[in-house]
């Protein structure tokens, strides 16, 4: 019964986040109005402390993943700074739709949170494409993490832009850099020539690989193993602990460390509800967040440095490094997606990434 139940539920979810596109900032009058009732109604109660809150949470990755693993930790903060007030509950990708799904469902009030990454909704904030760009963030991940923390450009500029989609981001944090597994060596763009390599559905992530010659090709984070067993596709572009928890290795026989870039992630509130919530409650998920910030990098670092041990004795895949003048070269095509980036997202997002740069600059000089 209890199964049954949670079937209809997440059914009308879906349904509820279908009444409006992702896409849009406009959404239905039902759903925010439903949300709102319900997050004043929780809030009435938990305010008499005889109730808790119940919000739910989805990430876009696999039970045990890096954003599982975050999602866990926070739920247990907040279940222990509210004294139990709080239970957050978590959906990893698939329970209740994909990532755009899950997108349309946090603006719709179908969901209190969300973990929103900027390759999967390129199309919702055009401007957040500059997590996309090869080569922008700092390679000393003590840098990248203080770039994300205080930068201006994000957590202002940008943010900005995702409160107009119904969208408040409440940080930015990174699983990690961005490697590459092939069936073949990957050490110069040409190696890239008509290759069919699976990307997010990001304009930029595409961009920068048709800059390199590939053939990039969206495709579900669900697909990838059987299109790389399938040969639909040649190769793909991930962090390593996404690799080995998806054992993308089985399927293939290069990887190469290329740190190409950060795959950026956002965690993300429906800010009405967000609104909506006493302050003391406020300060509970503030606080919470805050301490995340710190524990995401230590997240990243350990799954990633134990995901590749364990790949490593797991198979014989070749693990190889770019050189310093093969980095170069693959910096010198990437200019290409910066160009179509100011393009593409217009006077307010080429703001926002020149703000961004002269900020990793001055934070490099350090």
């Amino acid at each position: 019964m209890k199964k049954k139940t949670t079937a209809l539920f997440i059914s009308a979810l879906l349904a509820l986040g279908a009444l409006t596109g992702c896409g849009g900032s406009s959404t239905s009058s039902a759903a925010p109005a439903a949300a709102k009732s319900a997050a004043s109604g929780s809030a009435a109660k938990a305010a008499a402390g005889d109730a808790k809150y119940v919000w739910r949470m989805a990430h876009e990755e696999y039970d045990g993943d890096m954003q599982d693993v975050y999602c866990k930790e926070f739920a247990q903060k907040l279940a222990e700074k509210s004294n139990g007030q709080i239970d957050l509950e978590i959906y990893p990708v698939g329970q209740i739709g994909d990532a755009l799904q899950q997108c349309e469902l946090l603006q719709n009030g179908g969901i209190e949170f969300a973990i929103i990454s900027p390759g999967n909704t390129g199309t919702v904030v055009p401007e957040n494409q500059l997590f996309s760009l090869h080569f922008l963030f700092p390679e000393d991940m003590q840098k990248t993490q203080e770039v994300l923390k205080t930068s201006e450009a994000l957590n202002t500029m940008l943010s900005n832009k995702y409160l107009e989609k119904k969208i408040k981001p409440l940080s930015y944090w990174t699983e990690g850099a961005m490697e590459w597994t092939s069936n073949k060596p990957l050490h110069s763009p040409e190696d890239f020539k008509g290759m069919k390599f699976r990307t997010m559905q990001s304009p930029m992530i595409i961009a920068a690989y048709e800059a390199y010659g590939a053939n990039p090709t969206p495709m579900s984070y669900t697909e990838v193993y059987s299109g790389l067993q399938l040969n639909m596709i040649e190769g793909q572009e991930n962090p390593i602990s996404a690799i080995y928890t998806s054992k993308f290795y089985e399927v293939q026989k290069y990887l190469t460390e290329a740190n190409s870039n950060l795959y950026v992630t956002a965690t993300c509130v429906n800010p009405d509800f967000y609104n909506s919530l006493p302050d003391d409650i406020k300060k509970i998920i503030d606080e919470s967040i805050q301490e995340m910030i710190p524990r995401s990098f230590e997240i990243q670092e350990k799954l990633n440095g134990e995901a590749l041990d364990k790949i490593k004795a797991a198979s014989d895949i070749k693990i190889e490094q770019l050189t310093e003048e093969e980095r170069a070269a693959f910096k010198e095509k990437a200019k290409a997606a910066y160009d179509r980036y100011a393009k593409i997202v217009g006077s307010d997002g080429e703001a926002i990434l020149n703000k961004l740069m002269a900020e990793v600059a001055e934070i490099e000089k350090k």
